[in-house]
């Protein structure tokens, strides 16, 4: 009898050990879990499951519970209230974490633990309606950047030998990836059980990834080596050091020669792309749905779209590595802007669909391809910095390019139009520089790519 009860305990245990067994052998492969890059990979997923619950949360609260032009309202006024003070403050997250680099683990743990209480702060506002919903998102953004500024900072202290930053980081970001595609139904799910679950969802999810934030290895707490990058830099950084004076010991961006400033700028013009398509869509197939199906299920399916082609293009950024990343740029910003005109020219669902898939795979490769550069052509002792400040500049386009997709009219070969503009503009802008740097002579890295 008890070696029965034994066999069924073992039969119902198996399909769960066996799982996390596997996803266990697949973060921890080629070396990631002896360098401790597996257990970041983990804690990326935990912290995008937990993000993709309240994503969830507050778009059925703001978004889908009210009419149309009262949620393009709400909307605008989420935007005006959490994501535009968020583009001032998060100038600010990456240089005030650059103080204290040796409590990284701490960071990342405090960030977990102030959006599991901001959760349950979003659980009562999402019921009330109050107007302590913006504020509390608010904290949510920036205590998710802050993770994030951290998370890049981190990734260079894990890397297992003969792993370029590029691999690695499409490994963590491939697990986050997967995690939401898994999260969101579950969160769907919680849903139709109260707007709060959800909420009660992430608040446990983070809590899971506050304590695991301590299991990462001591070494991420180290800064040896580290400095901060600028920006802006003047004319002594551009064209060399001035006889008899001594050369600045800050560099920024810039010093290094202009492709990863022009890889910056055509990545700008395909996230401001991201956002103004995050929002216009979601508004336009609201009002004009996918034949025979709902305002809700349309959206699932241009948002499925876009997620398989962020994924496809994050793991093909792991299979190219850093080969020739301007003129990945340059194509996927090609190729990019070649399916906003034949979506404009030919309106219709199945095209929007395909948009959604083409600009989530260009998204994700061209940043791949633009962390290359940085890895390739900023010194390594401003490299962490460079990534926290490359993607504060990344927010502030998505940001514009949602503020956009909400001003516009519901058209939508006018919408896709824009769309197309917008990646005109940074195509056209970049593609002579970028190919101009690719022609040049490469840098010489510090790190085997």
């Amino acid at each position: 009898m008890n070696g029965a009860v034994r066999s069924v305990g073992r039969a119902l245990h198996l399909p769960v050990t066996g799982t996390a067994r596997g996803i266990r052998r697949a973060t921890h492969a080629h070396g990631a879990g002896e360098s401790g890059l597996g257990k970041l990979i983990e804690l990326h997923a935990v912290n995008g499951a937990g993000d993709v619950m309240i994503t969830v949360a507050l778009a059925s609260t703001v978004f889908f519970s009210v009419p149309t032009d009262e949620a393009r309202g709400r909307v605008a006024l989420y935007l005006a209230i959490t994501m535009a003070p968020f583009t001032v403050l998060a100038p600010v997250i990456g240089p005030l974490l650059d103080r204290v680099p040796h409590g990284r683990r701490a960071a990342m743990a405090s960030a977990m633990l102030a959006r599991a209480l901001l959760a349950l702060l979003l659980s009562g506002a999402v019921v009330t309606g109050g107007i302590e919903l913006y504020p509390a998102a608010l904290g949510v953004l920036v205590a998710s950047k802050a993770y994030g500024v951290v998370r890049s900072a981190v990734v260079p202290r894990l890397l297992p030998p003969r792993f370029s930053l590029v691999k690695a980081n499409s490994r963590v970001t491939l697990g986050g990836l997967l995690a939401t595609g898994a999260a969101a139904p579950v969160g769907a799910g919680l849903q139709v059980l109260g707007p709060r679950w959800p909420l009660y969802g992430a608040c446990v999810i983070f809590l899971a990834g506050a304590f695991l934030s301590f299991s990462l290895p001591r070494k991420v707490d180290s800064a040896k080596g580290e400095d901060t990058a600028l920006l802006a830099a003047d004319a002594e950084h551009l064209h060399g050091p001035l006889r008899g004076r001594t050369p600045p010991k800050r560099p920024g961006l810039r010093t290094v020669g202009t492709a990863v400033t022009h890889g910056l700028a055509a990545n700008a013009a395909l996230r401001c792309l991201s956002g103004f398509l995050i929002f216009f869509l979601a508004f336009l197939l609201r009002e004009h749905p996918i034949a025979g199906q709902s305002a809700a299920v349309s959206l699932g399916i241009v948002g499925v779209a876009a997620g398989a082609g962020n994924a496809l293009g994050t793991a093909v950024g792991a299979w190219l590595k850093s080969r020739a990343p301007e003129l990945i740029i340059v194509t996927v910003a090609a190729i990019e802007l070649g399916m906003a005109v034949t979506a404009a020219v030919f309106f219709g669902p199945a095209l929007m669909a395909c948009l959604g898939a083409v600009a989530g795979f260009a998204q994700a490769l061209a940043k791949l391809s633009l962390d290359a550069l940085i890895q390739r052509d900023v010194p390594e002792h401003v490299r962490t910095s460079a990534f926290a400040r490359v993607e504060t500049l990344l927010q502030v386009s998505w940001v514009l390019g949602g503020a956009i997709g909400i001003a516009l009219p519901l058209n939508g070969v006018l919408g896709l139009a824009v769309a197309a503009a917008i990646v005109a503009v940074g195509w056209l802008a970049t593609v002579r520089g970028l190919l101009a740097s690719a022609r040049r002579p490469g840098t010489v890295r510090s790190r085997p790519a």
